[in-house]
């Protein structure tokens, strides 16, 4: 894959995830693997809907200097780098707020993946890194210190997820899957409390939930 190649993937990308309401507004981001040295990460708070190839930015993998690219990087690039390193095998990170998955943050637990696809393609049960602030090289290493090669996802307290795929397609199935397993763990918790007074609001929400 060539430069432009991997910008006009992220493009692509990232429109389609904010259509299915993954993104949202200037939230999340994701980045592309281009080779050994480099690679692609969407720009910092832009609208993924006007956002073109040429925004992209490339950057090394091992510094962070920007190669190309009119955007400013993604704040969240140093968390993507160190996610590409420590994980050879995957080309694609995806950061979200994806709504249920995110909600489950605030439980700052291990979230268990029950079915047969999830369990394969993400793992046994997605783990919870510890807060840090959005952006800093805190929460990279909180990420980084999780990061296992049957792990492809990880959820991160109070900020969402982070999925990731041996192609841009195989991460963005993390993301649908992780979401799908974050709302049935709700509705299961709910099942089992059928006279909660917020039971039929939080299944009505989750029933809205994009997919």
């Amino acid at each position: 894959m060539n430069t432009r190649q991997a910008c006009e993937a992220v493009v692509r990308t990232a429109v389609a995830l904010a259509d299915q309401g993954y993104l949202a507004g200037v939230g999340g981001n994701l980045a592309l693997r281009i080779d050994a040295e480099r690679f692609a990460v969407t720009p910092s708070a832009s609208d993924y809907y006007a956002m073109s190839p040429d925004d992209i930015c490339v950057l090394r993998l091992d510094t962070l200097e920007q190669l190309a690219g009119h955007g400013k990087p993604s704040v969240e690039s140093g968390l993507h780098a160190g996610v590409l390193k420590a994980r050879p095998d995957c080309m694609a990170s995806v950061h979200t707020h994806q709504p249920v998955a995110s909600a489950f943050t605030l439980l700052d637990r291990p979230l268990p993946m029950q079915g047969e696809e999830a369990r394969r393609l993400i793992g046994e049960a997605v783990p919870m890194c510890a807060y840090a602030p959005s952006g800093t090289s805190w929460l990279a290493s909180n990420v980084g210190k999780r990061i296992r090669p049957d792990l492809n996802a990880y959820l991160m307290r109070n900020h969402g997820a982070v999925c990731l795929g041996a192609t841009l397609e195989d991460a963005c199935r993390v993301v649908r899957l992780l979401e799908q397993e974050a709302i049935a763990w709700f509705q299961r918790a709910l099942n089992a409390q059928p006279e909660s007074r917020l039971h039929q609001r939080a299944l009505h929400c989750l029933e809205e939930d994009p997919q």
